[in-house]
């Protein structure tokens, strides 16, 4: 696999976490940063996908009521809740 070094200027304090978790777990430095790196952008981009699906169902029109949500979850823990909003 081809590599290339990125650098970054990051907060004393998060330095030394990263360099204790590396001593922790007897890796390197910039094996801690591109596993933490990897995850990071997994997570940002299925945030971005999933905005996009959200978006397309707006579109859509697959929308409910914020008022009928609103009374809905008014009635939830009451004696008669109401059915879920659809």
């Amino acid at each position: 696999m081809e590599t290339r070094v990125l650098t970054a200027h990051v907060p004393v304090s998060l330095a030394e976490k990263v360099d204790e978790l590396a001593s922790r777990l007897e890796r390197s430095r910039g094996w801690i940063v591109k596993e933490a790196l990897a995850e990071w952008i997994e997570l940002e981009e299925e945030r971005h996908r999933l905005t996009l699906e959200a978006m397309a169902d707006i579109d859509a029109g697959n929308t409910i009521d914020h008022d009928a949500v609103e009374k809905w979850a008014s009635s939830l823990g009451t004696d008669k809740p109401l059915s879920r909003p659809l």
